[in-house]
């Protein structure tokens, strides 16, 4: 043979041998680039709730799957209002809030991808919009929690549109700047309509102290500073299994009755329709309202109420079928038009 003709047959010996090698000799194929095809992928979750919760839960949701979740933490509006600027550039994959109406802001721009039914299908009509977008994982109950060496319980209002009322000149606490306090007002518009939250608000303005969070609303409570508190059930709850420092000379007031006061604040999550990783991204949601991520929830201690029938929440919690909430549509939660209102009314 030729030495020229010897060159070309190592030549096609060597490329076949290269391509043998690239389909990868353990039986795993890879693509072009290099990268395995069937290896799972890594979330990018945009997280407005408390980091230890979501700690715990995408540990579990790791642990179940092997899907890996990075998170990006944030308040609620400040990151809803990211993913609209964000578009469909976002690296974000999932979006996860403590209240509604943050949810309700991104779904209003089309950026979510509509859930797996059999997601929704999960936890009842009420924790999730009509259209289907997003859904709720968690709720907490709006509470007015009162000194009881200042207010007897045959004093307590019967609605929270009560606290306009001359008695609570003062002695009347809230956190107007936290998306809380914003949720609870985005349900009184709801359940009462904008001009009575208009007038709810200025009575709030006037008669009202305002702190900054539940917590150093709770802490006034209890120190005697003002009477009551308009906050979220868990603070207290919290704090009682923790030491009562800050609680043990106070009790919570649920209002019942459909109250705007009795509001169910419920946590969502949703999948964004920009994602390149949509299964896994419709997997984590999945989990978060399915058992295993339930009763990460309802042992933790977070405190929050887990929403999904059969996993029932917190034994120390009073029981979610004792709230009596208002039944609202969530998709109705207004966010923007709340901060106008309050800001109107000198809130903000």
């Amino acid at each position: 043979m030729h030495t020229r003709a010897r060159i070309a047959a190592l030549a096609a010996t060597t490329s076949l041998a290269l391509t043998l090698a690239a389909c990868g000799g353990d039986g795993t194929q890879t693509d072009a680039a290099g990268a395995d095809p069937t290896a799972k992928p890594t979330l990018t979750l945009y997280n407005a709730q408390h980091e230890d919760l979501m700690l715990e839960l995408t540990a579990g949701f790791t642990k179940a799957t092997g899907i890996k979740v990075k998170m990006r933490n944030g308040d609620d509006f400040e990151l809803a209002n990211q993913l609209v600027q964000e578009g469909s550039a976002s690296p974000a994959d999932v979006f996860v809030t403590e209240n509604s109406p943050a949810m309700t802001l991104v779904d209003s721009k089309g950026l979510f991808a509509k859930i797996d039914q059999a997601t929704l299908g999960q936890v009842a009509g009420q924790f999730s919009p009509s259209d289907g977008e997003w859904t709720g994982f968690a709720a907490r109950s709006t509470v007015l929690a009162y000194n009881t060496k200042n207010v007897p319980e045959a004093q307590l209002p019967a609605s929270i549109m009560d606290l306009t009322q001359p008695r609570w000149k003062g002695k009347i606490g809230f956190s107007p700047s936290g998306a809380d306090f914003q949720a609870i007002v985005s349900a009184v518009v709801d359940v009462e309509g904008e001009a009575a939250a208009k007038e709810w608000l200025a009575g709030l303005k006037a008669n009202g102290k305002i702190y900054q969070g539940n917590t150093t609303v709770m802490k006034a409570v209890n120190s005697g500073e003002i009477d009551a508190g308009v906050i979220y059930h868990y603070y207290w709850y919290k704090d009682q299994a923790e030491s009562g420092a800050n609680s043990d000379s106070t009790r919570l007031h649920f209002f019942g009755n459909e109250d705007a006061g009795a509001f169910l604040s419920v946590s969502g999550a949703g999948v964004l329709k920009s994602s390149k990783n949509q299964a896994a991204a419709q997997e984590f949601v999945k989990y978060l309202n399915g058992e295993g991520g339930q009763k990460v929830l309802a042992a933790s201690k977070a405190l929050e109420y887990s929403i999904n029938s059969a996993v029932p929440p917190n034994p120390a919690l009073k029981p979610i079928t004792e709230l009596e909430p208002p039944q609202i549509e969530l998709s109705s939660l207004n966010g923007p038009k709340v901060i106008e209102l309050m800001q109107q009314a000198g809130l903000l």
